[in-house]
């Protein structure tokens, strides 16, 4: 694979840049209306919207036609690429991204609504830093029929100040290596990203694979802004709900073993992604990764012990900060005493 180095900060030039919305969909028609009409409501349009209809058998696809309509004559360029066969959601935005033309592409799920002002928000950040690589903000908790729950997104996600300042200072990899923080719903990037990051390496999703290809390759930031309802139902793809102390509770006696090893295996894809792509520093973000997977290996190690057995192992990984490195601290820990594998 040909070398590729990092992508530079460079001096604001305020160039307006083309911006693609790239929908996808899936028997959604419950839903997708509200989504559809905020698409239309922004303060800035979109110049292109791409739309993967992933076999829907609902009324989905003849909504998206008569959107489709509204949309060109508002003078808004529309793809509408309905697949015969379901790609899953994963290759479902895949395939929208690489039809995408504009310079900056908005991830966008069928069932949520945007605020008017989103575009016109998030695009003049890119303007304004051409070595901003990815974008994400926050978003408001709502139920099926669109009535706040009462939290954010971020609330939900539990993100520290820390670990927003972080993002804000340069320093996303740092907090993806702990967990994933990107929500796609929200996410916006550039179109350079794609050629680099796609395909999504297996059991990764996409907007989790995205972000950790722009932490090395470029920068990350978010907007603490809450810049769409997402909306959560029975029928999310991946949904997002605050958790309650007994959620949280159960949370630590749940059996964990298979998605550590999962996990480390994502890990070992990531790690081979960067130590062959070429990337300024990727050694080292690659022996980061390295880092990570084998404390998760470890810790699968752990869960087959009698509780009893485990103290000394847990301990050691404390010691050398592995928990509050690559995990979440004391929770972490608690879980690796607790839990039932």
């Amino acid at each position: 694979m040909a070398a590729r180095q990092r992508y530079p900060r460079q001096r604001a030039t305020m160039t307006r840049l083309r911006l693609s919305i790239v929908l996808c969909t899936y028997n959604g028609d419950v839903y997708l209306q509200p989504q559809l009409d905020s698409l239309l409501a922004h303060t800035r349009r979109p110049d292109e919207i791409v739309i993967g209809d992933d076999g829907s058998t609902d009324a989905s696809v003849g909504m998206l036609q008569a959107f489709a309509a509204r949309a060109r004559d508002a003078g808004i360029e529309v793809q509408l690429l309905c697949h015969r066969e379901n790609l899953g959601y994963v290759d479902n935005f895949s395939a929208g991204l690489r039809a995408a033309q504009g310079d900056v592409l908005f991830l966008c799920d069928q069932d949520d609504v945007w605020r008017a002002d989103k575009l016109a928000l998030m695009a003049e950040r890119f303007e304004q830093d051409p070595s901003l690589l990815l974008l994400h903000g926050d978003a408001r908790l709502v139920d099926a029929g669109g009535h706040s729950l009462g939290c954010s997104l971020f609330e939900a996600l539990q993100m520290t100040a820390q670990e927003r300042k972080a993002i804000h200072d340069g320093h996303a990899f740092d907090v993806v290596l702990r967990r994933s923080f990107v929500t796609g719903a929200t996410a916006a990037l550039r179109r350079d990203l794609v050629a680099t990051a796609l395909p999504v390496a297996p059991g990764w999703i996409h907007d989790e694979w995205l972000a950790a290809v722009a932490a090395v390759v470029g920068r990350v930031d978010s907007i603490d802004l809450p810049l769409i309802d997402y909306r959560q139902h029975g029928a999310n793809q991946i949904g997002m709900r605050k958790r309650t102390l007994a959620m949280k509770w159960r949370d630590l006696l749940l059996p964990r073993g298979r998605l550590l090893a999962d996990e480390a295996e994502r890990l070992r894809r990531l790690e081979d992604f960067f130590a062959q792509a070429g990337f300024h520093g990727s050694r080292d973000r690659a022996a980061q990764v390295r880092d990570k997977r084998t404390h998760f290996e470890r810790r699968v190690a752990i869960g087959r012990l009698p509780r009893w057995r485990r103290w000394g192992s847990v301990l050691r990984e404390a010691r050398g900060g592995f928990y509050r490195r690559y995990g979440t601290g004391i929770r972490s820990v608690l879980r690796d005493l607790l839990r039932h594998d």
